[in-house]
């Protein structure tokens, strides 16, 4: 295989990039808006702020932060996989990604944990679900993944390079790794540990509701069944297909393969990345139905009584 045929597997088909283009174009428009909400709705009208709206809050800022870098990925795509936009923007777009990915991934985690508490344990650790406490984790998970991520900032290997007369930002799908069994650990470890916590809390609190009648349901444990299927849904559309196709990609990507397979497999990289974008839509519509003040906010701005929906929701 030559040369330039092998470079060619990291460019993106001219109708790959306005597929691509016009995703993130519509997720940057239905995400943005509504995460803007969910921010002003914590902040400012967040009278009785409990440990699950601390992390609803710093979920809907992990999202915003990230849909805020998506025209990045616009440009690029609209420009048919030319970046135009230097080499330390390519670094931060990669950063970025990442720290807000398991941002997002680690913050649901919290969620779920909180619900498991307030559920199956309200009595015992109403001590500990404190917002203090939430506050505190929230800013130790932000520390512990920004470091954590920062060799994809100030990595020492050339990020950009030339490919058949356009420049290719390696950071913006990460398509290759140096260390292939340093990358399957980390992405191990980043993974499995959201995905276990929040397996066991869902078993638990499913258990814990389906032993009770309609009548002996409280509204806290109602939320937690809808929490469940909420987060369910996210997980499974927005980060199990990047993960999946990441460990495929890290074990098979430096193999002997053909141009075709190749190429299957850098797809798949910028596909499924592109679907961890989802979270972004996703993610509000759990305010909607975890977080009262962001419901009521978002009803008056459709011109609907909060009071006449509350039954419905």
């Amino acid at each position: 295989m030559s040369n330039h045929s092998m470079e060619g597997i990291y460019l993106s088909s001219h109708l790959e990039n306005v597929l691509l283009g016009t995703f993130y174009i519509v997720i940057f428009i239905l995400s943005v808006p509504s995460n803007a909400l969910a921010l002003w709705v914590f902040w400012h009208r967040n009278t009785n702020n409990t440990p699950s709206k601390e992390f609803l809050k710093h979920l809907a800022i992990a999202d915003m932060s990230y849909v805020l870098v998506l025209p990045m990925r616009m440009i690029y795509h609209m420009s048919d996989s030319h970046w135009p936009l230097g080499v330390g923007a390519c670094r931060v777009v990669g950063f970025l990604f990442f720290v807000n990915l398991y941002c997002s991934m680690y913050f649901m985690t919290c969620i779920s944990v909180d619900r498991l508490l307030a559920c199956v344990i309200p009595h015992k650790t109403h001590n500990l679900r404190k917002t203090r406490n939430a506050k505190v984790a929230c800013a130790v998970l932000w520390v512990l993944v920004t470091i954590s991520m920062l060799p994809v900032l100030f990595s020492k290997k050339e990020v950009t390079r030339q490919i058949q007369n356009v420049t290719v930002c390696d950071q913006l799908y990460i398509e290759n790794s140096t260390n292939r069994t340093g990358a399957l650990v980390s992405t191990a470890i980043a993974f499995v540990i959201p995905l276990v916590t929040m397996s066991i809390c869902y078993i638990l609190i499913f258990a814990k509701v389906r032993q009770m009648t309609f009548q002996e349901k409280t509204p806290t444990q109602r939320k937690a069944m809808r929490m469940i299927v909420l987060t369910v849904v996210n997980f499974l559309i927005a980060f199990v297909p990047y993960h999946i196709q990441r460990f495929v990609f890290i074990l098979q990507h430096d193999m002997s393969r053909s141009e075709s397979e190749r190429h299957m497999l850098q797809l798949g990289n910028r596909i499924t990345s592109a679907l961890t974008c989802i979270s972004g839509v996703l993610d509000p519509v759990m305010y909607f139905f975890l977080a009262r003040n962001y419901q009521e906010a978002l009803l008056q701005l459709c011109g609907r009584n909060p009071k006449d929906e509350q039954s419905t929701t």
